[in-house]
């Protein structure tokens, strides 16, 4: 087995939200942007890779027609740490006096985000309006970066499944796991 196996980190770690509370929030939050929208047709962009199973599930919950594009920046390549951002794809769309959805996995310090959020905004959009599946519980984020829509509150631990990846496996996992922070120690 693999150091960072991925059998090896869920015997440790701890089932934070199970598919059926993901389900009801994502419902939840399609319900909160359609009213946000009012029949507006935004651009709807998914974070990937981390973002593409959520926002899959997000898209089909918004109740107004949507343009899909998506973008490809990411700070942790297959680690359990971020570094710099690598951008590997930009979105092609025209963004130009339109709302913009950003649906991505998680808001932690909000680095990508923000990123992302700035070059939207640089390239004319009218407002940019964050969806996250999750929201860690923390004082570190990014000053002035808030997500517009939550599904659900992690804890400040390193988390995977539902989309976000353990050393690039577990995204298809249907719930969220916390790691054990022994155990992520030992991975480093």
């Amino acid at each position: 087995m693999s150091p960072h196996g991925l059998a090896q980190a869920l015997e440790s770690a701890e089932l934070i939200h199970d598919r059926t509370i993901i389900e009801a929030a994502v419902a939840r939050m399609g319900a909160q942007i359609t009213r946000v929208l009012d029949g507006e047709r935004a651009l709807f962009l998914t974070v990937m890779q981390g973002g593409l199973i959520f926002a899959g599930q997000l898209a089909l919950s918004i109740g107004s027609d949507l343009q899909f594009d998506y973008v490809h920046a990411t700070r942790y390549r297959g680690g359990t740490r971020g570094r710099e951002l690598e951008w590997r794809r930009r979105p092609e769309a025209a963004m130009h006096d339109r709302s913009v959805i950003l649906a991505d996995d998680i808001l932690d310090e909000g680095n990508t985000l923000a990123a992302l959020r700035d070059a939207c905004l640089a390239q004319g959009a009218r407002r940019v309006l964050i969806a996250v599946l999750c929201e860690k519980r923390h004082d570190r984020r990014v000053p002035g970066l808030a997500a517009d829509f939550v599904g659900v509150q992690v804890p400040d631990r390193y988390v995977f499944g539902y989309g976000m990846d353990y050393h690039e496996q577990g995204r298809n996992l249907p719930g969220i796991y916390a790691l054990d922070e022994a155990a992520l120690g030992a991975t480093e």
